[in-house]
């Protein structure tokens, strides 16, 4: 069993905020790959699917992201998963908009649902890293993160996360280097080549 966790805040309030884009991939991957409905459990909402040949449970926590942990925790024990098959989807400033790049461990770039798994369950899980962009002065990040994707980003987001679900099979067989590659030339095959923050020139 691999577990694939969608960071994002609960509720409509939320759901298209940039800080969503996890939760926004997850179900597309659920999407794409049938997964079972999605049903209450691990302080989140969990299904299955079979992406490939690989058993995945895809895990979208509802305590909050700064909370994040505590779900990916009890999922992890539940199942028995390691860290080494956890690979967690969420947003990330320090890529340009309509990027991905995969990452295991290091540091958290002051995500607070990063932190919180970190601090849950250790750091060593897999990161498929979802760029949106940076606001460009760090006094803007949090109104950034939490204001809706502009109308004009949508194309790319919906792309990027099709995108992410068509090549989910690489990252469940633990391919992340193809996974990124895969990702990386459809979106510039669909012209996301060097998107620009909104208001950026």
């Amino acid at each position: 069993m691999r577990l694939f966790v969608g960071l994002g805040n609960p509720g409509a309030r939320y759901a298209g905020n940039r800080h969503n884009i996890g939760f926004m991939a997850i179900d597309e991957i659920a999407r794409v790959h049938g997964a079972a409905p999605w049903r209450r459990r691990f302080q989140g909402e969990a299904c299955e699917a079979l992406v490939g040949r690989e058993r995945v449970l895809l895990v979208k926590p509802l305590t909050y992201m700064n909370e994040s942990g505590r779900a990916v925790a009890e999922a992890m024990r539940f199942y028995k998963i390691p860290l080494d098959d956890v690979c967690v989807f969420h947003d990330e400033l320090d890529l340009a908009p309509a990027k991905l790049r995969m990452k295991k461990g290091g540091g958290n770039a002051g995500h607070n649902g990063l932190r919180s798994i970190t601090a849950q369950c250790g750091n060593d899980y897999r990161r498929v890293r979802l760029g949106i962009g940076h606001p460009g002065d760090k006094a803007l990040v949090h109104a950034y993160v939490l204001n809706d994707f502009a109308k004009s980003e949508q194309p790319w987001v919906e792309d990027l996360c099709r995108a992410v679900a068509d090549h989910a099979e690489l990252l469940a067989k633990s391919d992340d280097a193809s996974f990124q590659n895969k990702v990386h030339l459809a979106m510039e095959g669909r012209g996301w080549g060097d998107v620009k923050r909104p208001g950026e020139k």
